[in-house]
């Protein structure tokens, strides 16, 4: 075989390459990523944290919900990594949810229906208005709404919902827009 003969086999190679690899990453594409498995919480913690995500941060026209976001698998990790207070606070104010339902209506409040699961957190969710027995209830439902909206609003789903557009090059730059600096009292 002479010098171009070699070169022209070379070429095909690299030319086909790209198609292999394509090939490959479709194939791959259509493989169901695995179930989820808590690191920190129980399955039925788990469950519950998805529920409550939901209902804190529900599917709307503009984007999906909490757990479609995946900030439930954010919880599980951030609870997996701090340990300690944290964790228990999450994990006692999960359990409280679950007496709670069962003391109100017989059932675990994932079981519950939309309506019973939002009379319980009526009862912790606005701190201003919360019984004094409800006060671990309540540190707990903030501490959870916060990290529900952090596992939010930092995934792909979150940030497209706020039109962030994070380090994009723009030709030029005009300032703040006039609208803003209105809404801030600056204009």
């Amino acid at each position: 075989m002479n010098d171009q003969s070699n070169r022209r086999q070379v070429l095909k190679i690299l030319g086909a390459a790209p198609l292999a690899v394509a090939s490959a990453q479709e194939k791959k594409a259509v493989v169901p990523a695995p179930a989820y498995k808590p690191k920190a919480l129980t399955p039925r913690e788990f469950r519950t944290t998805k529920v409550l995500a939901d209902l804190i941060i529900p599917a709307d026209e503009r984007s999906g919900s909490a757990s479609q976001a995946g900030a439930p698998e954010f919880i599980d990790a951030y609870l997996a990594e701090v340990k300690g207070r944290v964790e228990t606070q999450i994990r006692g104010g999960l359990a409280w949810l679950d007496s709670e339902a069962i003391r109100r209506f017989e059932k675990d409040f994932v079981v519950c229906t939309v309506a019973q699961q939002k009379a319980i957190l009526d009862l912790i969710a606005y701190p201003a208005k919360a019984a004094p027995e409800h006060r671990r209830a309540v540190l707990f439902f903030n501490r959870f709404r916060d990290l529900t909206a952090s596992g939010f609003y930092t995934s792909k789903m979150g940030t497209k919902d706020l039109g962030y557009m994070g380090n994009t090059a723009v030709s030029e730059w005009n300032g703040c827009p006039d609208v803003v600096l209105r809404k801030l009292g600056l204009a």
